[in-house]
Order: C-alpha cells, then structure tokens, then sequence
C-alpha cells in the first residue's frame, strides 16, 4: 500500500528576479514499510521537501497524496490534524519540553488529540518501553543525555501510531554512540514494519535505509534500492 504520493510537485519562492525554484517537478512514492533516505547538498531542496512532506509547507504546484489523503488541497487546520495524526516527527534538536517528565513529552501528542489522561499515559509508557527508556519515565529533559533526549522525541513520534515516521538529521546532535543507539531502534522500526523517511547529509546515516534518493538542484537524480547496512547495537 502507498502511504506517499508525491506527483510532479514543485515549490517556488519570490518573485521576478528574485524567483527561486526550490523544487522542480519532484515526483515520489513510498509504500508502508518502506525505510528511505532522502540526502542531498545545501540547496538542493531536501528541506523544501521535508516541509513539504511533512505538511510544514504546500506546494506551489502538484500534488501530494499522505496514506491517500491529498493534503496539498487541505487548509491550515486540516493540515494541523494530519501532521497530529498521520506524521510522526523526530527533529534534531529533539525539542522537548523542558522541566517537564519524559512521559509527559510523550503524551502531548495525544493531549492535543484529545485523547484521554489514563489511556494517554498507557501509551505512552509502551512508546518509552519501545525505545528502552521506560526506567526513565520520570526524568526531566536536563536529567537525560543527548541520546536518551532523542529516543524520547522518538517515542513521542511514535505515540500516535502514524503512517509516516519523518526524521529530519535526528543524529545531528549526537556523539558515535547515541547515533547508533537511535539508529538501531529505526532498525528496528524498519523490521517491525513501520514507515520511515530520514533527511541526512551523512553517508553512514543513509546507509542504514533500504533505498536511497540524492537531490540536487531540486530534483531527483537517483533513486536506489541498497542493501541496509544494520550494526549490532546496546543501549545506555
């Protein structure tokens, strides 16, 4: 089943001179269970389309189809319930709340989608179960490392149970061994059947997905299917 459809969508800023053509008829699909890298230079338009595909932003022309709903058609309200809803998203700089418990960040999500307290702590303890951090429940963000602050963001992306797991340079911020740490739950992830789209400007990172796309210029200029390269890995 394709849960992203995206159909000759481009993306530009400005006006006359100053026009900027961020992305040129980019077209892509992705079925469930699919685990992809999208990588590409400064300029290439790889943040462009994560906006986009993440429905931060809307293309200025084309369509895009998210588990067979065409949001490039949606107004700021239904895109907010799809971004709840359908995207699960683990940024870079995890963006946790601060002096506020690990489960509690995990729970916002379902907070804001009206899900009640006791059924919204239930989930969110298996999240934080399914990234190992459920001994750490309690613990504000300050008290974490920045691996376990990311592996939190990612139970949080994860609480909704979306169609789409987005991860825009969620290593960035992180030594060797926490990059391996979220990396191999996005291992698991993959084996698990969840889908997952990574943004990354690292070879190494790239690696780890079953199918690679390189933009440049804002468009695609290779689309390849690769053998993941999957490490054994411990949590701390």
């Amino acid at each position: 089943m394709t849960v992203l459809d995206v159909r000759s969508v481009t993306k530009v800023y400005g006006e006359g001179a100053a026009t900027v053509h961020a992305l040129r008829g980019v077209s892509l699909s992705v079925e469930r269970g699919e685990y992809l890298a999208i990588m590409g230079s400064s300029g290439s338009g790889k943040s462009t389309l994560m906006n986009i595909l993440g429905c931060l932003d809307i293309p200025s022309a084309g369509r895009y189809l998210l588990d067979g709903v065409d949001v490039s058609r949606l107004n700021d309200r239904q895109l907010a319930l799809v971004r709840n809803r359908r995207i699960g998203f683990v940024f870079q700089s995890f963006n946790l709340i601060p002096r506020t418990s690990a489960l509690a960040n995990v729970e916002l999500p379902l907070a804001y989608a009206g899900v009640k307290a006791a059924e919204r702590r239930r989930r969110a303890r298996v999240a934080l179960d399914m990234v190992g951090l459920a001994d750490r429940a309690d613990h504000e963000p300050n008290q974490l490392s920045g691996g376990q602050q990311q592996r939190v963001a990612v139970a949080r992306a994860l609480v909704t149970e979306p169609a789409l797991l987005l991860a825009d340079e969620p290593t960035g911020n992180l030594d060797s061994r926490s990059t391996e740490d979220i990396l191999g739950i996005f291992d698991e992830l993959h084996a698990a059947g969840r889908t997952i789209l990574l943004i990354t400007h690292e070879g190494d990172v790239a690696a780890r997905a079953s199918r690679l796309i390189r933009l440049f210029d804002g468009q695609i200029s290779a689309d390849l299917r690769q053998q993941p390269a999957v490490h054994e890995r411990g949590r701390a």
